[in-house]
């Protein structure tokens, strides 16, 4: 996931939010419709209210996996709130990253688009 460009202070954050989040998730989310979860990039508001945390996640579609991290929001929250000093933690919301799904069929059609350029070369 590509970061926008943040102030330093905003970036620092949301790259600790996304270490501490991946660490609790491994530690503290029992819930199986997670699945196996991998953290790509987290995004704060400038106001530090809100966190999006892009995952992709193994063994779970990606509307489970979803709704068991955001019902897990609440208590990933605190556990923050108690990790972190400063004086607004920002409410976390998770969003399935797609991006890894479209690299994968961008590979897939590049392929695709190889081998009929190579049957044409053949076919001459």
């Amino acid at each position: 996931m590509i970061k926008s460009a943040k102030p330093g202070r905003a970036n620092r954050i949301a790259d600790q939010i996304q270490r501490d989040v991946a660490e609790l998730i491994q530690k503290e989310v029992s819930n199986p419709k997670a699945g196996l979860v991998t953290l790509t990039g987290c995004e704060i508001t400038p106001d530090y209210a809100h966190a999006t945390i892009y995952f992709t996640s193994i063994g779970s579609t990606p509307e489970e996996a979803t709704e068991a991290l955001n019902s897990a929001a609440p208590m990933l929250h605190s556990r923050i709130f108690k990790l972190l000093k400063i004086h607004t933690v920002p409410q976390l919301h998770f969003v399935y990253d797609k991006s890894v799904e479209r690299g994968f069929e961008m590979d897939k059609l590049i392929k695709e688009a190889r081998a009929e350029d190579s049957e044409k070369i053949k076919g001459e």
